[in-house]
């Protein structure tokens, strides 16, 4: 039996977190050299780091619809969220390495990282006072 938020808009939220993750992750594998070339020159092993996020990013999408590892599974994307914002930072301080976007996009990505950490942390926690529905898996 899947638990599942009783409220709609957390349900949603889970389902929707869980779905931008594994496909964000299964991209990493598709297109690594999108993310290799997003990777800042100080950091090694570029081409192993995407592969790494990649599967972090499907474990998490895939951990959080799990109730005994939810809430972990939440901390864990927002802990990698973290980690990958240098990334997005060096995109927008280097644009002329990204003639495809616009300078002003590469900024504007930087708030969204605010946005999902935020989405991560609030899906994946429990309700407060509120029961869980079970949904046959």
């Amino acid at each position: 039996m899947l638990l599942l938020p009783k409220r709609l808009p957390k349900r949603l939220a889970l389902f929707g977190l869980s779905l931008f993750f594994f496909i964000a992750g299964t991209n990493h594998f598709l297109n690594p050299d999108f993310y290799v070339a997003m990777m800042p020159p100080y950091l090694p092993a570029h081409a192993e780091l995407v592969y790494l996020s990649g599967v972090f990013e499907m474990l998490g999408g895939l951990a959080v619809m799990a109730p005994r590892v939810r809430a972990t599974a939440g901390w864990g994307l927002v802990l990698l969220l973290l980690a990958i914002f240098p990334a997005n930072l060096h995109m927008a301080l280097n644009p002329e390495q990204f003639p495809d976007a616009a300078p002003a996009a590469l900024y504007a990505r930087l708030p969204f990282q605010v946005l999902f950490i935020a989405w991560a942390y609030w899906a994946t926690r429990p309700d407060a006072g509120a029961s869980v529905e079970g949904v046959a898996a």
